[in-house]
């Protein structure tokens, strides 16, 4: 069965003023429709066509390149799109257990929050910031690429755990409305993000 494009859960202009329309019609219709393609095309007539995404990002290490880019590009955007929700929607923090969880690991919200834009904003080049249900609890990590943590491949996992929480720090997330300014786009990023989603993902990573 070929991987299909996930229809966006909100309008193009849902995320506005944080993050523009034509950011997200063109990130959504034409960077992540790319990857699903080319995944499709990468995995044809392989024994990996009938396997889940998840299963294939596991066994990463054995399939070519084309496979781990666009099967890192497929998985991380469509975490991305569920994580996020209008403003008007987004509770601006997260609550109980997670809320628990971020302060014991953290020592606070804003704690977080500085260690979760400090991974995105350091990360060189193209790439993705990560919290992460690890053995040890949580973490904050960065990858480059569409890596991410659930690939078996070596320095490609940055913390070897289930992503809860995802943000894209590839130019082509930011760029029409932040230009270079990275730091200015994860600030907005925080305005957008759906806790109740990512509180689900908590629970089902424990």
């Amino acid at each position: 069965m070929a991987f299909t494009l996930p229809a966006l859960p909100y309008a193009f202009n849902a995320l506005e003023p944080h993050i523009d329309a034509r950011t997200m019609e063109i990130h959504h219709g034409k960077h992540h429709a790319a990857y699903v393609n080319n995944l499709n095309a990468a995995i044809q007539g392989t024994e990996w066509e009938n396997k889940s995404l998840e299963e294939i990002l596991a066994n990463v290490s054995k399939l070519s390149p084309a496979v781990r880019n666009n099967g890192g590009g497929h998985w991380n955007h469509s975490m991305f799109w569920e994580i996020m929700a209008p403003h008007s929607e987004s509770t601006g923090s997260p609550s109980g257990a997670l809320a628990d969880a971020i302060n014991g690991t953290f020592g606070s919200f804003d704690k977080f929050k500085e260690d979760f834009s400090k991974a995105g904003a350091t990360r060189f080049g193209s790439g993705w910031a990560w919290l992460c249900v690890t053995p040890k609890g949580l973490e904050v990590c960065s990858t480059a690429n569409q890596d991410n943590p659930l690939m078996d491949v070596e320095g490609a996992r940055g913390c070897a755990g289930k992503p809860i929480l995802g943000v894209d720090v590839w130019e082509h997330a930011y760029y029409l409305n932040y230009q270079n300014r990275r730091p200015d786009y994860l600030a907005a990023f925080f305005n957008v993000i759906n806790w109740q989603e990512v509180a689900k993902r908590f629970a089902a990573a424990k």
